[in-house]
């Protein structure tokens, strides 16, 4: 198997357009061919494997919604089927009373090398300009915007390495703890392509333009720590702690006020686009908005009495 794990894409074979495709075993490769006279025995096709066993998925009595790529052989390289499932996994916890936070994580040494390219829905004719485009749009921009838009606090536990859109996947998080071994890859310029999965929106946002540039004009791999250090990462601790750490702010999280971390987040995701007027009109209904739900009630009654609150997310 020749997999490329540290750029954007992770595929079997040749690449023509953006699609894999499996290696022509009669051009370019030797094979034995058996005489034409001999019977040979197809071996049976292997069942796929549901998505449900390569992005696995459980909710804590306390809330937390954990989200784990379990490709581990392939690094996590995300397919098709599996951005889909995350995508619904985190559309579903957004509607779910039940659900408080989020966590997503990996299993394996990888967090998410790129994109994988197969499995997904096969092209029925030529490609035609604009098809990339809505690719992007549909695809890798999805996933991105889910983790931004979820209505509840996204964790990243970056167990290892973050590559091409895998990297964009941790950075679209709320808060990013990442394991002393884990690194993080602008991997996009190493195979001549464009960052896409709202990489250059999120960079220059978190870290400045100039440091974003570097990132993606050279590809080189930063390490957890320097990663820490220039803002990307919250906290950098031994791989040994790092689902413990997780459940522990990801616990801390799940017993605050749920609506208002969410308008929180929306505010903050939406301050460096917005001029004042219109992030001070925003907080302004945010306001608004809280001061009807329970928790917000709780939390006033609860200062008034002396008291630790008890929050109920509404």
């Amino acid at each position: 198997m020749n997999r490329d794990t540290e750029g954007g894409t992770a595929v079997n074979g040749d690449m023509e357009g953006g699609t894999a495709v499996d290696r022509d075993t009669e051009g370019g490769t030797a094979v034995d061919r058996e005489p034409e006279s001999r019977t040979t025995v197809s071996p049976e096709p292997k069942a796929p494997i549901p998505v449900e066993s390569t992005v696995l998925h459980r909710t804590t009595p306390d809330g937390v919604s954990w989200i784990t790529l379990n490709r581990p052989e392939a690094m996590n390289a995300v397919t098709w089927e599996q951005r889909e499932r995350v995508i619904a996994l985190l559309a579903a916890a957004s509607a779910d009373p039940a659900v408080r936070a989020v966590v997503l994580t990996a299993t394996g040494r990888g967090f998410c090398a790129g994109a994988d390219l197969r499995g997904a829905p096969a092209q029925s004719r030529e490609r035609l300009p604009g098809d990339v485009a809505r690719t992007i749009r549909l695809g890798a921009q999805r996933l991105i915007a889910a983790v931004l838009d979820c209505e509840k606090p996204v964790i990243a536990a970056v167990n290892g390495t973050a590559a091409g859109i895998g990297a964009h996947l941790a950075f679209a998080c709320d808060l990013v703890l990442a394991a002393d071994t884990a690194k993080f890859i602008e991997a996009f310029v190493r195979r001549g392509l464009v960052p896409d999965g709202g990489g250059a929106h999120l960079l220059p946002r978190l870290i400045g333009p100039q440091r974003a540039k570097e990132l993606m004009f050279f590809g080189d791999a930063l390490t957890a720590a320097d990663a820490e250090r220039i803002g990307l990462v919250n906290r950098t601790v031994p791989a040994a702690e790092l689902g413990a750490l997780a459940a522990e702010w990801a616990g801390r999280l799940a017993c605050g006020p749920t609506r208002a971390i969410a308008l929180t987040k929306q505010l903050v995701n939406d301050s460096l686009t917005s001029d004042r007027a219109t992030a001070f009109a925003a907080e302004a209904a945010a306001q608004e908005i809280n001061m009807t739900t329970r928790d917000a009630h709780e939390g006033v009654a609860s200062f008034v009495e002396r008291r630790t609150p008890e929050y109920r997310g509404h």
